[in-house]
């Protein structure tokens, strides 16, 4: 009887009043203090952590709909490239990893641009997608910050880049390395066009992307506790043998040090934006509202 009672009533029980399915990603956990928070509750305070203030990543859909005026804007097309020019691999097929990535996301590769309007303002706007490897520096990415600002300039808008990435994609050796002169170039379009170039440091920021276009902005902008710099502080507290002062190439001591010009929290970054653009305005980048026309929703 208790057999009955403990294991067939239980079984018969479960198949017919089966548990409601419950999302893996109801909860999320602030990384800095554990705090678990709710996922609607995050989503709707633009992924910051409400008691720790943590920055989380943000998809850079995401980002550009709270960037554009009533989150509206036009994704850019972007030109295609050969998808493992090296034929790569270690422990597995740069090709599969590829595809991996492109699944997780949904996208082709870790930038996406778009262009509309901040306060009537016309603006082209790039976002990396850390969750594509990384947000690492290949040859995809580096032709959507090059078309990014080539838009710019054909549309004589300003040109603001999110950027989140750990640096060069190895996987395309060389051909990765190259995009960082190849960036820079231009990014200096842009300043002899005379339009303003800002970028927003966010977490992480590292390595060739460092140091070629994350860092050659009019403005530098980071957000809190970004973390900025070429190589990891590991690395370099093994390499000097010393140990690093506390919040090292985190975006507050950036900012003491002169690397950044502001740490801005992002429930204040795009009015933030929105004034940097005006005040770094060029002859007709102002549109007034009623002239300012809607731009196709993405």
């Amino acid at each position: 009887m208790n057999w009955i009672n403990n294991v067939v009533r239980p079984k018969i029980r479960s198949l017919i009043y089966p548990k409601p399915a419950v999302p893996e990603n109801l909860w999320v956990k602030c990384p800095e203090t554990g705090e678990m928070v709710f996922h609607r509750d995050l989503e709707a305070n633009q992924w910051v952590v409400p008691n720790s203030g943590y920055h989380m990543r943000m998809a850079p859909n995401r980002r550009l709909e709270l960037l554009f005026d009533d989150g509206v804007y036009e994704t850019i097309a972007l030109p295609h490239v050969v998808q493992d020019p090296l034929k790569f691999r270690d422990e597995k097929r740069y090709s599969d990893r590829l595809k991996d990535a492109k699944a997780k996301t949904g996208r082709e590769d870790a930038v996406l641009v778009g262009a509309g309007r901040l306060e009537t303002v016309p603006v082209v706007a790039a976002v990396q997608d850390f969750d594509f490897m990384g947000g690492s520096l290949g040859m995809a990415a580096g032709e959507a910050i090059i078309t990014g600002a080539e838009t710019a300039l054909v549309r004589n808008a300003p040109f603001i880049l999110f950027t989140a990435s750990g640096g060069a994609r190895m996987q395309e050796g060389i051909l990765s390395l190259m995009q960082m002169p190849r960036t820079t170039v231009a990014v200096e379009m842009l300043k002899e066009a005379g339009l303003p170039y800002i970028v927003v440091l966010t977490n992480p920021t590292m390595g060739g992307v460092t140091a070629s276009y994350a860092m050659l902005g009019d403005i530098q902008i980071a957000e809190p506790g970004a973390l900025i710099g070429f190589a990891g502080p590991r690395v370099i507290e093994q390499t000097i043998r010393e140990k690093l002062p506390e919040g090292f190439q985190r975006a507050e001591y950036l900012l003491e040090h002169g690397m950044v010009d502001m740490v801005v929290h992002r429930h204040e970054l795009r009015a933030t934006l929105a004034r940097l653009v005006r005040l770094l305005g060029h002859e007709g980048a102002v549109v007034a509202a009623d002239e300012a026309a809607p731009l196709a929703a993405e």
